[in-house]
């Protein structure tokens, strides 16, 4: 599956000139009837498939930064994609996971550093 970082967008912010790379997950979420009977037969009901996207950043300025950490921060950000799968352009209602960045040598540069934007809804 092609994965486009330059189709990526946060907040209306492209984030393809940020980036590294894209990875996208799509995760189940079952619902709490779902497990294997004695039988060994999987049942339960499929709640649905929630997105999450993972972008790993380039080493970014300290400017840079000052762009990207508060769209990390907020609580909520719109991601717009290129999701292959449907064929079709994907925005997203998300919120991100924990993130860390190191600066090894106290430069100008953090090293590169992953952040997940997780869809607060399913797919359609």
């Amino acid at each position: 599956m092609f994965i486009n970082k330059d189709s990526i967008e946060v907040n209306n912010i492209s984030m393809g000139q940020y980036l590294l790379s894209a990875q996208y997950e799509f995760n189940k979420l079952w619902g709490s009837d779902t497990g294997r009977n004695l039988a060994g037969k999987m049942t339960g009901t499929l709640v649905g498939i929630f997105p999450k996207i993972i972008l790993t950043f380039r080493k970014l300025t300290k400017a840079e930064m000052n762009i990207i950490a508060p769209i990390l921060d907020s609580g909520s950000q719109t991601l717009k994609y290129y999701d292959p799968s449907l064929n079709q352009t994907v925005t997203l209602s998300t919120y991100t996971g924990d993130y860390k960045y190191k600066n090894s040598r106290i430069s100008d540069k953090n090293e590169s550093f992953e952040c997940s934007f997780i869809s607060r809804e399913r797919r359609q």
